[in-house]
Formats: structure tokens, sequence, C-alpha cells
């Protein structure tokens, strides 16, 4: 069946706007990117070296000491799942949901846990509590947004409802679920170990991906160092700022992936849009030859029937 011209000018006229505003969207994600990659990418050695500050001091420290060092049976659980409030950002979303899914799923990805094991989840972005409640999981707490560029302040009572449920005891493992960024092409969704602080999982961590973790030379803390006051109070001052920081860290490394696969996305939907383009103007121009072809065969056939008449 033909298609009118003028539809199809329509129709042209609707993607070049939607080309607009996806050129847009794409030139507003890239500038979030640079922002969000210049945080992120300042922090990490100083996250890094204070991991690796507390790497050493729990191979030198009695666990009994603090309460965040201490290991217990992993009965109950919780995951800090990182996503974004909005979408339009690619698989970036999909991508940690699928990671959390497959991980409360298969006891075996889940460290010392067992067919009793209850896991609960803190939702931080819209999304990701949006999946949760559709699969009916135990939402504790959730955070609209963490923002297009995070701060310390936004990470602090994430890390504080973390150490407050552990200390209590109502949970035996905390683990943070984010999407580390190693590109503005590639970001890979993570899921790591908060708490307990353990010098095993530190050191895990610390040399999962060089990219995204730079590791050092250990600092030199040995058997006969000195600690001033004592170590309790160390520990006191130095591991819930660690945790804090820890938390801050993934939430730069998922707002710098969110841009930058919102970038890509939108960068992606605007080539579409104008390969689509391209196919309407050949599908126009087709459409208006054949009109043009058919108008001039009526005009031959009426001349002739004149002729004959």
């Amino acid at each position: 069946m033909a298609v009118s011209p003028r539809l199809i000018r329509g129709r042209i006229k609707s993607v070049t706007n939607t080309k607009k505003i996806t050129k847009a969207m794409e030139l507003v994600a890239a500038s979030k990117m640079r922002r969000a990659i210049a945080g992120t990418v300042a922090s990490r050695r100083y996250a890094g070296a204070g991991w690796e500050m507390i790497t050493a001091l729990a191979k030198r420290v009695d666990p009994s000491l603090h309460p965040l060092l201490v290991e217990r049976p992993a009965q109950n659980v919780l995951v800090i799942l990182l996503t974004s409030h909005r979408g339009l950002a690619g698989g970036f979303n999909a991508n940690i949901i699928k990671k959390v899914t497959e991980f409360v799923r298969d006891p075996a990805l889940l460290p010392g846990a067992t067919a009793a094991t209850t896991i609960r989840f803190v939702a931080v972005g819209r999304k990701g509590e949006d999946a949760l409640r559709r699969m009916q999981k135990n939402v504790i707490a959730s955070f609209a947004t963490m923002g297009d560029t995070p701060s310390i302040a936004d990470a602090t009572p994430i890390a504080s409802i973390a150490r407050q449920e552990f200390i209590a005891g109502t949970v035996d493992r905390v683990f943070l679920a984010y999407t580390d960024f190693v590109s503005a092409l590639t970001q890979k969704p993570r899921i790591r170990q908060l708490l307990p602080i353990s010098a095993k999982d530190i050191e895990a961590m610390l040399g999962d991906d060089g990219s995204t973790r730079e590791k050092e030379r250990e600092p030199a803390v040995d058997d006969e160092t000195l600690f001033e006051p004592s170590q309790a109070q160390i520990l006191e001052a130095i591991l819930p700022r660690m945790t804090d920081i820890q938390v801050y860290q993934a939430m730069l490394e998922s707002a710098a992936s969110e841009h930058s696969a919102r970038m890509m996305a939108m960068r992606n939907a605007t080539d579409a849009a104008g390969d689509m383009i391209d196919d309407l103007s050949f599908s126009f121009n087709q459409a208006r030859q054949a009109a043009i072809t058919r108008e001039i065969s009526e005009i031959a056939a009426g001349k002739a029937t004149l002729d004959n008449a």
C-alpha cells in the first residue's frame, strides 16, 4: 500500500525533533560525565590508601577491639544497591540489578551463606527500589537519588544504617552493589563486602581491578608499631570514617558510570534517528516520484482519450 508523502514528511519532522532532543541529552550527559569522572578519579587514591591502611591494621589488631571487625556466620545479610533515579541510561540499571539477582539466588556467590540466610536491602535510586519491590524483596530503607555529583554528606546516612544494623547484630554481612567505572565505554557491575572489615576481603577488593584501585605498597605498620592513645581508640576513629569513604567512592563510581551509559545511549539513539531520517527521506522521494509519474500517466491518458474522441 502506497504511503502518502505528507505522512512521510510528518514522520521525518517528528524523528528530526527527537534527534535534536537526544543530541541535547547526549551533550548534557557528557558534561555531567566529565565532572563525575574528575571526582571519581580524584578520590580513588585516597580511598585506596585508606583501605590499605585498614588492611595493615586489621592484620595486627584483635578483632574484638571493635565491633566492625567481628566476623559472624552469615545468617542475615544486607545489600546496599546503587542505581539511578532516572532511566534512558542503556543497560546501566539492568546490569547491576541482574548481578544482584544472581547474587541472592546463588548461595555459592555469598560467602558463608546457608539456606536459612535472609537478605535485606537498602535501595539508593528509584530504579533499584522499583525492581526490588517488583521482586518482593525486603527493603528496609530507600534513598530517592544520590544526585549528579554525590557528596560525602550523601554517603554518611547510608553507611550509618549499615553500621547500626551490623553493630546491633541485625545483619552479619553488608555488601555494596554498584557499577564500577572503567571507561566511557565500559562499566562493570560489582558486589563487594563492606562489613565486617576483613583484611582478606579488603585485599581481594584492592587487587580486583587495577583500573579502579591503584594498589600502593603496604603502609609500614609492623609488630612493633606503637598505637597512641590506644588501638581501640584509633580503630573507633578510623573504621567508621572508612566505611563512609567506601560508600562514597561507590556512589562516585556509580554516578560516573550512569552518566557515561546515558551519554552512549543517547549517542546511539541520535545515530539511529539519523539513519531513520535517511530511510524516510528515501521513501519520501520514492513516494513523490511515484505520485509525479502517476500524474503524468493520468495526463497522458486523458490527452489520448480526447484525441480519440
